[in-house]
Parts: structure tokens; C-alpha cells; sequence
């Protein structure tokens, strides 16, 4: 019996009508759906008159479910993964049944459709042709504020993910490490209630705190450092030192890709922060 291929089905992030018609014949002719959320997923399978089983896969199930997804494909069954709106495997569990897939030879073919983070990059206005997604920043405060820092030099556009509960916070603190640059919030994209602000960070932070609350999905994207910026590779190498603990010829490399430096200084200055 030959293996069952594992489809990657990008799905809407909120308007039903942003589905490709190839997403639709895969999602019908599949043995099984794996989702995030059935009450979220069957919306669109309703809509488009779908009939294929659902099966739970998300984080807090995905060893067992995983498990289960693999031996379905091993015997032959077709399953599509999609996530609860986007594109899937992208901060959720989807990568890791992917990343087994493949170390198990199961064929797999990816779906393309609706992204988050890209639609949010592209209606900034902030500069596309380099750009760095970050997903969602640590939970606690001085994680996160540690890993902006660590961001603090980044010359590409950088795209976050954050949940309302702590979206306040983060362009508070976002404000305060990467200054006055500019940024979007985009809040419920393609959905009734979508919201698009552009302004400085200090402009978005004011907005959003003097709401109280939002709701929604919540994609942030802010401009990298100008060039016209100049941090000392002391200030540069110090910021990622914070964040990392790789080896040194590693991070020298990382560095010396991202911003332009000669690795050779680079090396020499984490070196001599480190045996301070």
C-alpha cells in the first residue's frame, strides 16, 4: 500500500470568499481535515458544502494526535493539515507534524493561500524587500524586553504576533527600545471589524492604551533600524549576547550577515565581552 500525501491547506483569515479553488477539491477529496478548532473550520467546510471528517490536532494534543495523523498516512489515507485561519505551521504545532513527515517519507504538498504576517507586511507600507517574522515574543515581561533588545539592530522589517491581553504592553516597551520608528497595527484582518494603523510606535502605543482594550487577531509589523543609525559593534554584540548563548564563531557569523560587519571584529568583540 502506498503512503497518503500530507496537504498544507492555507484557509481564510476571516472572509469565507478567500479560499482557491484547488483548497476546496483537496479539502473534499481527503480522508480526514486535521485542525486547530472544529467550530472555526467548519464554518468554511459549511460553506463550500464539505463533507470530510474533522480531526483535533493542535497544541496541547499533538504528540498523541500526531501519532495518529502519521499512521492514517501510512496506511495510505490522504489528510489535510490546516490551522484555525492562515497559512498552518507557522507558530503552531503544524511544523513539527511536517518536520515527522518527512523523516517518515511521506509525500507532502503545500496548498498556498491566505498568510497573516505577509498580508500584514504588505498593506504597511513599511519596506517589503527584507523582512523578519518573529511570531509572538515571550510571555513575560523581561523575556520579551530581552528579545526586543536583542532586535534592537535588525535592518529588516520585523513582523510580530500578539494577543490583546498583552498588545499594550508590548508597544509600550516597543516604543521605549526601537524609539520613534514607524509601525502598523493590524487588527482582524479581512474581517467586518478590520483595522489598519500606521503611525511612530509612540503614536500606536497612545492609541492602544488609551482604548483600554482590543479585540482580535493582532499583527504588528515595524521598521527595521535606518541605516543612517550607526550602533557601535560594542552596542551591537552586547544586544545579541542578551539573547543568545550559541558559540561564538556561530553568532559572529549571524551578526556579520545581518548588519554587514566584518566577522572578524565582530568575533573579536564577543570574545572580549564574554571573558569580561
Amino acid at each position: 500500500m502506498s503512503t497518503g500525501t500530507l496537504y498544507i491547506v492555507a484557509t481564510p483569515l476571516g472572509n469565507l470568499e478567500d479560499i482557491t479553488l484547488r483548497a476546496i477539491r483537496v479539502l473534499k477529496d481527503v480522508s480526514v481535515i486535521a485542525c486547530e478548532d472544529t467550530r472555526r473550520t467548519v464554518k468554511i467546510l459549511n460553506r463550500y458544502e464539505i463533507r470530510t471528517p474533522l480531526f483535533i490536532f493542535h497544541e496541547y494534543n499533538k504528540v498523541r494526535a500526531g501519532a495518529s495523523i502519521l499512521r492514517r498516512l501510512r496506511d495510505g489515507e490522504g489528510v489535510a493539515l490546516v490551522s484555525d485561519a492562515g497559512t498552518p505551521a507557522i507558530s503552531d504545532p503544524g511544523f513539527e507534524l511536517v518536520r515527522e513527515a518527512i523523516a517518515g517519507g511521506v509525500p507532502i504538498e503545500v496548498v498556498p493561500g491566505p498568510s497573516a504576517l505577509i498580508a500584514a507586511l504588505v498593506v504597511s507600507g513599511l519596506p517589503t524587500d527584507h523582512f523578519a517574522f518573529e511570531g509572538f515574543l515571550p510571555v513575560r515581561r523581561e523575556k520579551r524586553r530581552k528579545a526586543m533588545k536583542a532586535l534592537a539592530s535588525e535592518t529588516r522589517t520585523m513582523i510580530f504576533y500578539e494577543s490583546p491581553q498583552r498588545v499594550a504592553d508590548f508597544l509600550r516597551e516597543a516604543a521605549e527600545i526601537f524609539g520613534d520608528r514607524r509601525a502598523c497595527f493590524v487588527r482582524e484582518l479581512t474581517k467586518i471589524h478590520e483595522e489598519i494603523l500606521r503611525g511612530t510606535l509612540p503614536e500606536l502605543c497612545a492609541e492602544i492604551s488609551r482604548r483600554g482594550s482590543v479585540l482580535g487577531e493582532i499583527t504588528i509589523v515595524i521598521e527595521g533600524v535606518g541605516k543612517t543609525v550607526e550602533l557601535s559593534v560594542e552596542e551591537i554584540v552586547q544586544a545579541a549576547l542578551e539573547e543568545s548563548s550559541g558559540s561564538s564563531r556561530d553568532l559572529a557569523r549571524e551578526i556579520a550577515g545581518r548588519t554587514g560587519l566584518s566577522r572578524k571584529d565582530v568575533y573579536a568583540e564577543i570574545l572580549r565581552q564574554r571573558q569580561k
